[in-house]
């Protein structure tokens, strides 16, 4: 169902890429000759306008074929100091044309994901999260953090980052996660006096986001125990407060689970039950890859967002697109800043499996919040299609853009060899890309 999922949503984004080439094409004369909604095998056609529309058999994605396109294969086997071309070819058009029918496709991406950032914003969300209290992850691993560092205790209550406020863990981790390596004025409160330090997120290699060395204070409120799980075997229910695990006082959920997993393979817990103590003995489970699992869920914190009127959420739509924009771009910037490209770099199975988990994990929560995940990382998406797709690389719409850029400063066509050796080596970066990316996902699932 993941697979599915995803299939259905990469397939979205790349259905409306295309799209965008479909319409500009149109508008300045070119001849679409076929527009495909999947690939391979066609199992259902119509012909409209000059077009046969298509429905085909694999459901990823799809393609916008252009009368003439393969008019360089012919000039270059044919040894031609021109491409031949003819009415509604796409290399008839002129330089300024093919540069809005390449864009097109970009665009349309980065149009969608606003006008789905704009409804998001309009609709409003939930967002389950956690206080802005905070565990210093030393604690527990003897490692210096910047948060350590900087002087921050566990207990501490995170008030504003760079003057702005704030009143989750989520807002915390929006702002942490995409200031990498870069330093951030951070004022906390303990003992209801406040205090400022400055604090440099450092770079996590693997995923390329900024971490300061801390994990979210949660009370130890059980609000469901899976059932047949260790914590249902041993008598745990909902609205039990965890007090302590083998003796050892349990403030908060990270405490709980580090003396569940040094514990031995029976623990006495402590809980507080209808203003009394009860001690149950619980057996833990543990996971392929030894984490501790007894099969409880904590209570979360419900944040609401902004409500916005339809003006307000096009202006939070499009800046919400643009942010995401620059923090894309950003994204390539710290690949070449120690990010391990292994662990950071996805591929399209990944993607595919990822959008699946998002989503069947949101539905979980009801059926509007599984659409506002799906839709959302959707989005992203897109912008990220956008992004690439613009990149001056040979093969890619933005080195296709680059190419009639230069012809129409030259006022002269280019010459066939160069443009198709500019092709093939364009084609051969994206071929090393994609299997790159592929291995990357092997590895990845491999690894489990």
């Amino acid at each position: 169902m993941n697979v599915l999922i995803g299939l259905a949503g990469i397939g979205l984004v790349i259905f409306f890429h295309e799209l965008g080439h479909l319409l500009a094409a149109k508008s300045v004369g070119v001849t679409v000759e076929a527009f495909s909604i999947g690939w391979g095998r066609k199992i259902w056609s119509v012909t409209r306008g000059g077009t046969d529309y298509r429905l085909s058999w694999i459901p990823v994605g799809g393609y916008c074929k252009m009368k003439g396109e393969h008019a360089l294969i012919r000039a270059w086997n044919d040894k031609l100091d021109r491409i031949d071309v003819e009415p509604g070819d796409f290399y008839a058009a002129r330089p300024w044309q093919r540069i809005w029918v390449l864009a097109a496709g970009p665009l349309i991406n980065l149009f969608f994901a606003a006008v789905v950032m704009t409804v998001i914003a309009f609709a409003g969300y939930t967002i389950q999260t956690y206080e802005n209290r905070i565990v210093l992850v030393s604690d527990y691993t003897g490692i210096d953090t910047p948060a350590t560092a900087a002087g921050l205790r566990t207990g501490d209550y995170i008030t504003s980052i760079d003057e702005k406020p704030i009143t989750s863990y989520y807002e915390m981790q929006s702002i942490v996660g995409t200031r990498a390596n870069k330093e951030l004025a951070f004022e906390f409160e303990r003992d209801g006096v406040l205090f400022r330090a400055p604090i440099i997120p450092a770079l996590d290699s693997a995923t390329g986001a900024g971490r300061i060395g801390v994990y979210p204070w949660v009370d130890p409120v059980i609000a469901a125990v899976e059932e047949g799980m260790a914590a249902d075997l041993a008598g745990l229910k909902a609205d039990d407060r965890i007090l302590a695990v083998d003796g050892t006082r349990t403030p908060h959920t990270i405490a709980v689970h580090h003396a569940l997993k040094n514990a031995g393979n029976s623990v006495d817990v402590q809980v507080l039950r209808d203003d009394r103590t009860v001690s149950l003995r619980v057996i833990p489970g543990f996971s392929v890859d030894g984490e501790v699992q007894i099969g409880i869920a904590y209570r979360t914190l419900s944040v609401e967002s902004p409500r916005y009127s339809l003006g307000g959420a096009v202006i939070a739509g499009i800046r919400e697109a643009y942010s995401t924009l620059v923090l894309t771009i950003s994204g390539i910037r710290l690949l070449f800043s120690g990010v391990d490209v292994t662990q950071a770099v996805m591929g399209p199975v990944r993607i595919t499996v990822l959008a699946g988990e998002i989503t069947t994990e949101g539905f979980r929560s009801g059926f509007g919040t599984g659409l506002l995940a799906f839709f959302n990382f959707l989005s992203l998406i897109s912008i990220a299609l956008c992004f690439m797709n613009l990149l001056p690389i040979p093969a890619l719409d933005g080195g296709q853009i680059l190419l009639s850029l230069a012809e129409g400063i030259r006022r002269k066509a280019l010459h066939p060899r160069f443009v198709y050796r500019y092709q093939v080596v364009g084609n051969v970066l994206i071929l090393g890309l994609m299997v790159f990316a592929l291995f990357n996902d092997i590895l990845f699932f491999a690894r489990g």
